[in-house]
């Protein structure tokens, strides 16, 4: 059997496949691999620590030199993605019908889910896709978990006031750690890098499929077409945004469309938003709906997108010549 070979011609066929076959188990035997143990911890648990694993794996390959790029692009990313979801969540308010809705979207989905991305979907992605500064700059994507950024835009509206104490700036550190101890390995020796770095790939497909034992395609059907259409405009919007800015500044731009999903943790943030300010209550359980059919769909869809975009790159010399180029 070629699995490999059949794998690679997939666009994203690492992260995308192992990740729909857990999503699949998962929906109509979710119980099928928690049986405890090794298989357990594996096969469901895993994605953090594996995640973990692969941010330090990455930071072993940055230099002092080019540390500043992994700020850079860090900063960058997290910067437009919040952008552009604030816009478009105040468009929304702005247009909202007799209730609160833009187009039957809740406008505080459209903001909770457009600000946050999943951070599994772009270390995946970067890893297949860019080089290691790349990889290196998901720390700051941690900023976006979580409903900070969503406050902070609904505070910037005057729909109601910044709420303190949301945000803890150790989950930032936490998030941090494993790459810094990646780059102080990597600075002091760089035959044990090389030797820490020939294993980073293999991870992928695993913590790929752990993240899809977390999804429940049901989630797709509460939302409805309102949640999937949610979803395809975060993918083709945010990753649209992000590949042509990184194009105009000259990175890779699959990386920049890399942060064209919903994270998990964003389906919480109606109810933290609702504890902050209880106005928000009769749009609360539409828009966690919506956003968790957002969290689906830009899942299975991103990585389908990612490889469209890889495609059409290779036209230009693809992603190689971007990633060829020193990192400053």
């Amino acid at each position: 059997m070629n699995i490999k070979a059949t794998l690679d011609r997939i666009p994203g066929g690492m992260m995308v496949v192992p990740l729909l076959l857990g999503a699949t188990i998962n929906t109509f035997f979710p119980n099928a691999l928690r049986i405890g143990g090794f298989t357990e911890a594996l096969f469901v648990n895993s994605s953090s620590t594996l995640i973990a694993l692969f941010l330090l794996i990455a930071g072993t390959q940055i230099t002092f030199k080019t540390a500043g790029s992994s700020v850079g692009k860090g900063v960058t990313l997290l910067v437009f993605k919040w952008a552009v979801g604030a816009v478009l969540g105040l468009i929304a308010i702005y247009f909202a019908d007799s209730n609160g809705l833009f187009l039957g979207l809740a406008p505080l989905a459209i903001i909770a889910a457009m600000t946050n991305s999943n951070g599994g979907l772009y270390i995946a992605l970067a890893g297949q896709y860019g080089k290691e500064d790349d990889k290196a700059a998901y720390p700051f994507l941690a900023l976006s978990d979580g409903p900070f950024l969503t406050m902070v835009a609904l505070s910037i509206f005057g729909a109601m006031g910044f709420a303190n104490g949301m945000f803890s700036p150790m989950a930032f550190v936490a998030v941090l750690l494993p790459l810094i101890v990646g780059v102080v390995i990597g600075n002091l020796d760089r035959n044990l890098a090389e030797w820490l770095h020939k294993g980073s790939d293999k991870l992928v497909p695993f913590f790929a499929f752990s993240l899809g034992m977390g999804i429940n395609f049901s989630s797709i059907i509460q939302g409805g077409l309102s949640g999937i259409m949610l979803g395809v405009i975060t993918v083709l919007i945010t990753g649209g945004v992000g590949y042509l800015l990184f194009k105009a500044i000259g990175w890779n731009p699959i990386v920049g469309a890399s942060e064209g999903s919903t994270a998990g943790n964003a389906v919480g943030t109606p109810a933290a938003i609702v504890a902050a300010n209880a106005s928000f209550a009769p749009i609360a359980e539409i828009a966690t709906v919506q956003i968790a059919a957002s969290v689906v769909t830009t899942a299975i869809l991103l990585p389908i997108f990612i490889g469209f975009l890889s495609k059409r790159l290779e036209k230009s010399g693809g992603v190689e010549k971007y990633n060829q180029r020193p990192s400053t």
